[in-house]
């Protein structure tokens, strides 16, 4: 073929057909993609709601329990989902803006290497060493006989729980929300009808308690996973997960972990937050530490609503970096930063003004929700800085710099550890407690928005 027959074929060659994620209108684009998450993460929220209402059935003794292991296992759920998870799906999105969907299939099979391996590495950890931090967290007695047992039946099958949110990432960076978000909510079903028949013993099934919980949703994210792996196989997938001829890469590997290793340190930061303040909230007493867990279950609900906007950000600012539209994804990352923390914020104000509107859905113990009104009356007002700083440290993932938002954390943990030795001492009142609480959410939205726009966004 000569010069001129060659140029004559790349003009009339027709043109890539637009694509939404990178040319479409940022805000309607946005909800779009967002909105399946959304009522994916408010069936995950309805499943949370749902066990913590069997816990409280088992009595305050089981709800304090739960207060002490819970943490570790939002941690395996943030870890896995929010930051390894953004790492993979980031990775992903870059290589399919960038035009190189070959790079994306390897990158997916390196990324489930990662999750299983994390899986059964950090599952051990916390197996081995949940005991001896439940005690140092204040358990005692029948309160860490039962976080105990609670913790050990989770962790002997959290692999299940890294699985399915690094195959679920892979979904999600090829902006492929819809397919996602059906398939937790299909997980949330299960493990609402599993987790309430075991613990309570529904029928012939026997009363198991807090293990029982644990073995509903990890049986539910099992069948997940089974379902993901069988769909990623096929031809139609927009993303097909093949291992056939790829061989480990430092570069594959190098690409998820730089973010998603480096993002790892939030959900660290903010678990070591809600352990902090755990055990404050234990040197005050059973019912307070039980309603303070009711509320930091709240604040934790919370997250996945950040979660919904953020992680539709990343698949629209990560094609936007790979293309070079670096103003495009910048202007999607505070767009979604403002959509997380307004719908927050109103939640915070709404819990905050009727705190019983959540404590009774659990428990009728007046000194549980005593606390309970204590808390969310003053930690509810600064929901909304909590939730803009949660989507822009979802958001900067797509750009592969997530440094900013994770120092955003340091200064929150920062400020909860100073706050904790000036203001929690004997005779401290328990609203001293939220004080803490809602100064670090100011914090961290305010030093998150200020890290991110001082960091430059590019390919490299």
């Amino acid at each position: 073929m000569t010069d001129a027959a060659a140029e004559a074929s790349v003009r009339t060659s027709p043109p890539a057909p637009p694509n939404p994620l990178i040319d479409g209108p940022i805000l309607p684009t946005l909800i779009g993609l967002a909105t399946p998450n959304v009522v994916a993460l408010s069936i995950q929220s309805l499943v949370v709601i749902a066990e913590t209402s069997y816990i409280g059935r088992l009595g305050t003794e089981a709800l304090a329990a739960m207060a002490l292991v819970f943490p570790l296992i939002m941690l395996t759920q943030m870890m896995s989902s929010g930051a390894m998870g953004g790492g993979v799906s980031s990775a992903i999105a870059r290589a399919l803006g960038a035009g190189d969907p070959a790079r994306a299939r390897v990158l997916a099979a390196h990324a489930i290497a990662i999750g299983g391996g994390l899986g059964i590495v950090l599952s051990a950890v916390f197996m081995l060493t949940g005991p001896r931090l439940f005690a140092a967290l204040g358990g005692r007695g029948t309160v860490l006989e039962m976080a105990i047992g609670y913790a050990t039946t989770f962790f002997a099958g959290a692999l299940s729980i890294w699985l399915l949110n690094t195959l679920v990432s892979v979904v999600r960076g090829t902006g492929n929300m819809r397919l996602s978000s059906a398939v937790m909510i299909a997980i949330g079903g299960l493990q609402m009808l599993l987790g309430g028949a075991l613990a309570l013993g529904f029928g012939p099934l026997p009363r198991l308690g807090l293990p029982g919980v644990a073995i509903g949703q990890i049986t539910a994210f099992s069948a997940g996973v089974a379902f993901l792996a069988w769909y990623l196989t096929r031809p139609t997938a927009r993303l097909r997960l093949t291992f056939s001829g790829v061989k480990p890469d430092r570069a594959m590997f190098r690409d998820i972990l730089k973010v998603g290793a480096v993002a790892c340190l939030s959900p660290l930061q903010s678990i070591l937050v809600v352990i902090i303040m755990a055990r404050f909230a234990a040197s005050f007493g059973t019912e307070d530490l039980a309603g303070f867990g009711l509320g930091i279950r709240l604040e934790l609900l919370l997250v996945p609503i950040a979660f919904a906007i953020g992680v539709a950000c990343v698949p629209m600012v990560g094609m936007a970096i790979g293309a070079g539209r670096i103003d495009r994804a910048r202007r999607v990352a505070w767009t979604g930063a403002c959509l997380a923390g307004g719908l927050i914020g109103g939640i915070g104000l709404i819990f905050a003004i009727a705190p019983t509107l959540w404590g009774r859905l659990f428990t009728a113990q007046a000194g549980v929700l005593a606390s309970l009104a204590t808390y969310l009356g003053i930690a509810g007002f600064a929901f909304p800085a909590y939730g803009f700083g949660l989507c822009l440290y979802f958001a900067s993932q797509g750009s592969g710099k997530i440094l900013g938002p994770v120092l955003g954390g340091t200064v929150r943990l920062l400020v909860v550890i100073g706050g904790g030795l000036l203001l929690i001492g004997p005779g401290a009142p328990f609203s001293s407690l939220a004080v803490i609480v809602a100064a670090g959410m100011v914090a961290y939205g305010a030093s998150t928005a200020l890290f991110v726009w001082l960091t430059r966004w590019g390919r490299n």
